[in-house]
C-alpha cells in the first residue's frame, strides 16, 4: 500500500511538472489558434468544422496551409503534399523521440505521437538527454494542456474572430518565434550546433526566397540533416574543447 501510495503521488508530481513546463507554449500559441479559427471562418468553415480540424489534424502550420489551399480549386494530391512539406520535420521528430518512448505500451505511444509537437519534442529530448526517463505521465502532462488550448482556442477564434485585432500590429504574433528560439539555443551543447543551424537557417531563407512557402521548412531541415551526417562531430567547438 505504501509502494502504491509513493508511486501515485510520483505520477501526480511528474504529470504537473509537465503541466507546468507547457503553459510557455500554451501562451505561445494562443494567438495564432485564435487566428486559426477566424480564418476558418473567413474560408467557409463553421465554427464547429474549425474545432474539429483543430481537434483532429493538431497542427498549426498544417491547418492554415490546408485552409488558405482549400477554397482555391487545387487539386487534393497538391494540398496533401504541401502539408507533408510543412510538417517533413516530424518524420525526423518521430525517429528521434521514438527511441525515448520505445517500452511504453503501443496505444500510448500512439497518443505520444499525436500530441508531438516542436516544443513537445525539444523539452522530451532534453529531458532524455539530462538523464530523466521521458514517462508517459509526464509527457502527457506536458502535451494535453497544449493540445485542449488549442482546440478551445481555435473554436473562440471562429465565434469571435472579427474581433481580433491584427496580430501583426500588435506584434503578438511574435511569441512563437521567440520561444521557438530559445528552444534552439538550449540544444547549443550539441556536437555540431552551429554549423546546423547556420546551414538550416542559410538553406531555409534561400529557399523561401525561390521555392517559397511552404517548401522552405522542409528543405532547411534537410540541409541541415545533411550537414550533419557529412561533417565528422569534431568539428564542433564542443568536441575541440573535449
Amino acid at each position: 500500500m505504501a509502494v502504491e501510495a509513493i508511486s501515485e503521488k510520483s505520477a501526480k508530481s511528474d504529470f504537473w511538472d509537465g503541466v507546468r513546463l507547457s503553459m510557455p507554449v500554451v501562451v505561445a500559441a494562443a494567438p495564432f489558434g485564435l487566428l486559426f479559427g477566424a480564418i476558418a471562418v473567413d474560408n467557409g468553415f463553421s465554427v464547429l468544422e474549425a474545432s474539429l480540424m483543430s481537434a483532429l489534424i493538431f497542427g498549426g502550420a498544417s491547418q492554415m496551409v490546408g485552409i488558405e489551399l482549400f477554397g482555391q480549386h487545387v487539386a487534393p494530391w497538391l494540398i496533401v503534399l504541401s502539408i507533408f512539406a510543412v510538417n517533413f520535420r516530424h518524420v525526423l521528430y518521430s525517429a528521434s523521440i521514438g527511441r525515448r518512448i520505445a517500452h511504453w505500451p503501443v496505444i500510448q505511444q500512439a497518443l505520444g505521437y499525436f500530441v508531438l509537437t516542436d516544443p513537445q519534442f525539444a523539452v522530451a529530448e532534453a529531458r532524455a538527454e539530462s538523464g530523466r526517463p521521458v514517462g508517459f505521465v509526464w509527457y502527457m502532462g506536458l502535451g494535453l494542456p497544449v493540445y485542449v488550448f488549442w482546440v478551445v482556442e481555435s473554436g473562440l477564434g471562429a465565434v469571435f474572430g472579427k474581433l481580433i485585432p491584427d496580430t501583426h500590429a500588435l506584434g503578438i504574433d511574435f511569441l512563437l518565434p521567440i520561444y521557438f528560439l530559445g528552444l534552439v539555443m538550449g540544444f547549443r551543447k550539441r556536437p555540431l550546433w552551429l554549423p546546423v543551424v547556420i546551414a538550416s537557417a542559410a538553406a531555409s531563407i534561400i529557399a523561401y526566397k525561390t521555392v517559397g512557402s511552404p517548401w522552405h521548412v522542409s528543405i532547411g531541415a534537410i540541409a541541415g540533416v545533411l550537414l550533419a551526417v557529412i561533417l565528422p562531430p569534431h568539428h564542433s567547438g564542443v568536441e575541440a574543447k573535449r
